[in-house]
């Protein structure tokens, strides 16, 4: 089914405000109809709720895109973050948001190369192949080559600030988390939403980490072409394969599985460990599984820079020998902002015990040679933990966020990377850096 266009964008602070607080009445009037609903019925559980809830917020955060879509995109990659008719809705921002119309993509092209697309390349496809939070990607051709080419929606770049003071509101009720918890963390999201703006950034770092990754097997990056880029598009080759949800409709074997897998593992090691930075939006539809057997990586607009610091006591946590060093690991929980002197003792001893359990949780893949991550049961303890430590007293009541800003986009990284070697049921060599074994 063809995808709607939008013909403009709400791109003035006050247009955008307006939008949120239309979407804020109507999920106040659902809130109203629910518990109407629930004085007829004691019975009817929030499902319809979450539902309408979920349509009404998606709905208007696809039309104003930007920072706000981004932010809910995020939040759908986490299976216990969001109730799930949010997960589903939220989820559709990763590549199925409603595109912008041909005149404003031309109005862009002209605007940075004073020239329409249709002058530029040889052909160009009217209407958007993928259309996602910030941008929508079109197919071109130029001398026999095919292209992709990124376009920036207008005012993405200009709203990330005010856009993510009108989403806090959403984020307060759906994350569950206090104001100060959401501003620990809030800066280190604009920073990244400011940064994945700026495609002339992307571009220098898509050609770098693509250089210095270019010898691990079964991966395959687009060349990209500066002169045909700008501040708000980017032109690189067009790889021909299919999403990973795709693929896995064709029942590929399991040596395939875990080829993809593989390659998947061997990109994000060599990043964090060799290069301390890292494409950190994981997300199915940043990667195409290729024709001839290679992994596509399509999308650097989200790089994390790993300072050396964090990365020394984040890593140090998973050597197993650690955790009876109780000198040395309340260092590295001090360092990393897990626990601080503002906690009481019984704050300290809680709080060191869930991340002992979380560390060793999450670092199991690293204690084996190999890791089978088809294994549902191992992501079914984490979720578990993850939703026993949420719901605890004591977390509730925290007075301070939990956790180096730092590891934000490093947690969503390996969460992220976890889950879809877990799609792919793929058993993969959990090779690591030499001072960890």
């Amino acid at each position: 089914m063809e995808k709607k266009e939008q013909g403009s964008i709400p791109v003035g602070k006050v247009q955008r405000a307006a939008k949120f607080i239309k979407t804020g009445a109507k999920v106040g009037g659902n809130y109203v109809k629910h518990y109407a609903r629930k004085i007829g019925d004691p019975s009817v559980s929030r499902d319809q709720l979450d539902e309408e809830n979920a349509n009404d917020i998606y709905s208007s955060l696809s039309e104003l895109k930007g920072s706000a879509l981004k932010v809910a995109q995020m939040m759908s990659m986490d299976k216990n973050m969001l109730p799930k008719a949010y997960q589903d809705q939220f989820a559709m921002a990763q590549y199925s948001a409603p595109p912008l119309s041909y005149p404003l993509v031309v109005k862009t092209f002209m605007k940075y190369f004073g020239k329409s697309p249709d002058q530029i390349f040889d052909t160009f496809s009217r209407s958007a192949v993928n259309a996602a939070s910030i941008g929508q990607v079109h197919q071109a051709t130029l001398k026999d080559q095919k292209l992709a080419v990124k376009i920036q929606y207008p005012g993405v770049a200009d709203s990330v600030t005010s856009d993510l003071r009108l989403v806090r509101p959403f984020a307060l009720r759906l994350l569950n988390m206090s104001e100060k918890e959401l501003n620990h963390y809030m800066g280190e999201v604009e920073e990244r939403l400011l940064e994945e703006t700026d495609y002339l950034l992307e571009v220098r770092r898509s050609l770098e980490i693509s250089q210095e990754c270019a010898h691990i097997p079964h991966l395959r990056f687009p060349d990209y072409y500066p002169d045909l880029s700008s501040e708000r598009i980017i032109t690189m080759d067009w790889l021909e394969g299919m999403h990973i949800k795709e693929w896995l409709l064709t029942q590929p074997s399991q040596q395939a599985r875990n080829q993809f897998g593989q390659a998947l593992w061997d990109f994000y090691h060599h990043q964090v460990h060799e290069l301390k930075q890292v494409h950190a939006d994981p997300h199915p539809g940043n990667f195409i599984m290729m024709n001839d057997g290679n992994l596509g990586i399509i999308d650097f607009g989200c790089v994390k820079v790993i300072p050396e610091d964090f990365y020394q006591g984040y890593f140090s946590l998973i050597k197993k020998e650690l955790v009876a060093d109780k000198a040395e690991l309340d260092k590295i929980f001090y360092d990393l902002e897990f626990i601080s002197d503002l906690d009481s003792p019984e704050e300290k001893r809680f709080f060191k015990e869930i991340f002992k359990e979380m560390i060793s949780l999450i670092g199991r893949p690293f204690h084996q040679d190999r890791f089978d991550f088809a294994d549902d049961s191992y992501f079914d303890q984490i979720y578990a933990l993850s939703d026993r430590v949420s719901n605890d007293k004591m977390f509730k009541k925290s007075r301070q966020a939990r956790g180096s800003k730092h590891g934000l986009y490093v947690n969503r990284t390996y969460f992220g990377l976890y889950s879809l070697l877990n799609q792919l049921r793929a058993e993969v060599i959990t090779t690591k850096p030499q001072w960890l074994k």
